[in-house]
């Protein structure tokens, strides 16, 4: 399930539109987008442009799932899985690669590359919302970013997307407390 939430957040992060960091992120498109999914989820050359445009397509519904939840907005996230697993046709299937151990995978409707990834990632997901990790899926609490992650920390308190975004809110919050202290009486 980790590689599949993982998956998920690095689809959302690099497909989707918004924030990222403290400045404007807009999501690659034509080339630069089959690139970045390569990238993402580590697909090899034979990954066209109709499998990356399937898969920002999944990545702005995963998005909405991670906004759901943050938002402590459940229901919403549980009928957006729904349709993807639906129209996905997400379904468990036993593989074992040569040499490693019998694993559960979901696979698509039809098998192909976009489609086992979106039924994958819908699954992940939906295991998390319905099992222990709902409260972990996130959207960055800095200002000026939207990225999301999933918490793995032990004691579940990660609010941010990364370090950078953690250390740009808390070098921020040294500089307001320095300003506030030298204003004096």
């Amino acid at each position: 399930m980790r590689t599949l939430l993982d998956a998920s957040v690095a689809l959302v992060n690099a497909l989707t539109d918004g924030e990222a960091r403290g400045r404007p992120y807009t999501a690659p498109q034509g080339v630069e987008r089959v690139g970045a999914v390569r990238a993402v989820l580590n697909a090899g050359a034979d990954l066209g442009p109709e499998a990356a445009d399937h898969l920002a397509a999944t990545a702005r519904t995963l998005r909405t799932v991670f906004e759901a939840v943050a938002a402590d907005r459940l229901d919403d996230a549980a009928h957006a899985l729904n349709a993807l697993l639906r129209d996905s046709g997400a379904r468990p299937q036993l593989d074992r690669a040569p040499g490693e151990p019998w694993q559960v995978h979901f696979h698509g409707g039809d098998d192909s590359y976009a489609i086992g990834w979106s039924a994958g990632c819908a699954t992940g997901l939906a295991m998390a919302v319905g099992g222990d990790y709902a409260g972990r899926l996130g959207v960055c609490a800095a200002p000026h970013c939207d990225r999301v992650h999933v918490d793995t920390s032990r004691n579940a308190g990660r609010q941010f997307c990364s370090t950078a975004c953690q250390n740009r809110v808390k070098a921020a919050a040294f500089r307001a407390r320095r300003e506030k202290g030298s204003t004096g009486p």
